[in-house]
C-alpha cells in the first residue's frame, strides 16, 4: 500500500513539474474557495476533535494548536492559500549562466524537488498551507496528519480533493492518507519520496529522523531567547519580551529564555519582570536574578510567580507561560550562552547600538537573529512566504521559515551544438574553456 501510494506520487510529480504556473494558480484559487465555502463543516469536525482531544487529556498546547477556530486562525489558513497563488512562480528562475565556449552556454535553473512527505501532529490548518506551497512549486505531496486532528483532517481533505477534481493537477499529486500504518512503510520509500517534513513535537520530529533514510526538513525544539542589552529602551524591552513570551506560547518561535545583561538588574529587569508577571508568566530565574528582584521589590501578585531555575530550565521548550531567566555579563557571554543552549531557531537583541547588534547577530549561530523585534516574526508569513511548510534549523538547503524557494532545488542545463568533452583541456583535447559569465 505504502508503495504504491509513493510510487503514485512520484509518476504524479513527473506529470506535474510541466503544469503551466496558470493552472497551478486556478487549482489554488479553486482549493481556497471549497475551504471558504466549507467553513462550517470543517470547524464543526475541529470541534469534535476538540472535545476528543479534552476528553483524552491531550496536553495543554496541543489543543491550542489545534484549534481553528481561535481569531482569525482560519481565515488566516485560507487566505494563505491566496497569498501562495499570488506569488511569482518559483519554476524556471535561471539562478546562474556561463558561457563556456562559442556555442556551449550553461544555466542553472529551479526545479521541484519531487515528492514531498509531510507528516504532522495537531495542526489541521498544514493541510492546506503545505497543498497550496506543494501545488504552487510543482510538487508532489503524500499528507498524514494526526489522530488528534482526524475529524479536521477529513473535513479538509475531503474539499482539497473535490476543489482539484476538475483541475489540471494530477491525480495522485496530492494524496491525504489517515491509516497510522502506513508511515514506517513510507519512511523506507526513499527510492519514491525526496524529502519528508515532519510537523509536530520534538518527539515526532526525532522519531523522523531516526526513522528514515530520506532527507529531513524541520526542527526538534523552539528554545528562542531574547538577550537585554544594558542600554535598551525599558517599555521597548518589556514590550518585545513580553510579545515573545506570551503573544502565543504554543509555538516554536515563542521565547523560552531570557538574558538580562548583568548591569542592568537593577535597571531593566524590574519593569520586565513586572510586565511578565502582569501577564501571568511563571519566571525561573537564577540566584543572582532572584535576589536582584528581591532587591528591587518585585512581587508576583501573592502568586508563586517567581521561583528558582534549574540548569535544565535553559534548555527546555516551556510551551507555555515560563520563562527561563539569566544574567550575563555582555553581549559576548550572550552570544556563547545562546550557542550553547538554545535549538538554533530563533534569537533577539534589545539595543539602540547598532555595533552590539552587529556582534549579536553575527556570533548567534541560528536560523533567525533578530534586533529590536520579537522572536514570534520568525514565520513564513510574516515573512512574506504565502505561508510556510515548517521551520527549518538545518544548515542544507533551506534554513528557517521555508515557503516556495525552500521547495525547490536546480538543475543545470547546458546548450550545445555538439561538442564533445574531449576536444577541450583536461579531457584529451586542446581547446580552452572562455568561462565567460551570461548577464541574466
Amino acid at each position: 500500500m505504502a508503495e504504491e501510494i509513493a510510487r503514485t506520487a512520484s509518476a504524479s510529480s513527473s506529470v506535474l513539474r510541466a503544469v503551466l504556473d496558470a493552472d497551478r494558480v486556478a487549482a489554488l484559487k479553486r482549493i481556497y474557495q471549497f475551504l471558504k465555502d466549507g467553513k462550517d463543516r470543517i470547524l464543526a469536525a475541529n470541534r469534535a476533535d476538540m472535545a476528543a482531544a479534552e476528553k483524552a487529556n491531550v496536553a495543554g498546547p496541543l489543543i491550542k494548536r489545534l484549534d481553528l477556530s481561535k481569531g482569525d486562525k482560519f481565515d488566516t489558513m485560507i487566505q494563505g492559500v491566496l497569498d501562495v497563488a499570488a506569488l511569482p512562480d518559483p519554476i524556471g528562475k535561471v539562478q546562474f549562466a556561463n558561457k563556456l565556449d562559442d556555442g556551449l552556454d550553461l544555466y542553472r535553473i529551479t526545479c521541484p524537488i519531487g515528492v514531498l512527505l509531510v507528516i504532522f501532529e495537531s495542526r489541521p490548518e498544514v493541510i492546506a498551507n503545505i497543498t497550496a506551497l506543494a501545488i504552487k512549486s510543482a510538487n508532489a505531496v503524500i499528507l498524514k496528519g494526526g489522530k488528534e486532528s482526524f475529524h479536521s483532517f477529513a473535513a479538509i481533505s475531503e474539499l482539497v480533493r473535490e476543489a482539484l477534481a476538475d483541475t489540471k493537477i494530477p491525480s495522485g499529486a496530492v494524496q491525504l492518507i489517515e491509516s497510522r500504518e502506513d508511515v514506517s512503510a513510507l519512511l523506507s520509500q526513499d527510492q519514491y519520496i525526496d524529502l519528508v517534513i515532519p510537523r509536530g513535537s520534538n518527539e515526532l520530529v526525532r522519531s523522523i529522523k531516526n526513522g528514515t533514510k530520506i532527507p529531513v526538513l524541520g526542527h526538534a525544539d523552539g528554545l528562542c531567547s531574547v538577550y537585554v542589552n544594558e542600554d535598551a529602551d525599558a517599555e521597548m524591552a518589556a514590550k518585545i519580551v513580553v510579545d515573545s513570551k506570551t503573544n502565543y506560547v504554543a509555538a516554536c518561535n515563542a521565547m523560552e529564555s531570557l538574558l538580562i545583561q548583568r548591569s542592568a538588574l537593577s535597571t531593566l529587569l524590574p519593569a520586565i519582570a513586572k510586565a511578565l508577571t502582569e501577564a501571568g508568566v511563571t519566571l525561573r530565574a537564577t540566584d543572582e536574578v532572584l535576589a536582584a528582584l528581591v532587591a528591587a521589590g518585585v512581587e508576583s501578585n501573592g502568586q508563586a510567580l517567581i521561583v528558582p531555575a534549574a540548569d535544565k530550565d535553559f534548555e527546555t521548550e516551556f510551551l507555555s507561560m515560563e520563562v527561563a531567566v539569566t544574567a550575563v555579563a555582555d553581549v559576548n557571554e550572550a552570544v556563547k550562552h545562546i550557542n550553547t543552549h538554545s535549538s538554533k531557531h530563533t534569537d533577539s537583541i534589545v539595543t539602540p547600538s547598532k555595533a552590539v547588534a552587529e556582534t549579536f547577530m553575527s556570533g548567534v549561530d541560528s536560523a533567525g537573529v533578530f534586533w529590536n523585534a520579537s522572536t514570534r516574526f520568525s514565520d513564513g508569513f510574516r515573512y512574506g512566504f504565502g505561508t510556510e511548510v515548517g521551520i527549518s534549523t538545518s544548515k542544507i538547503h533551506a534554513r528557517g521559515p521555508v515557503g516556495l524557494e525552500g521547495l525547490t532545488c536546480y538543475q543545470y542545463r547546458l546548450l550545445g551544438h555538439g561538442q564533445i568533452a574531449g576536444d577541450y583541456v583536461g579531457a584529451g583535447g586542446s581547446k580552452e574553456f572562455k568561462h565567460q559569465k551570461i548577464e541574466l
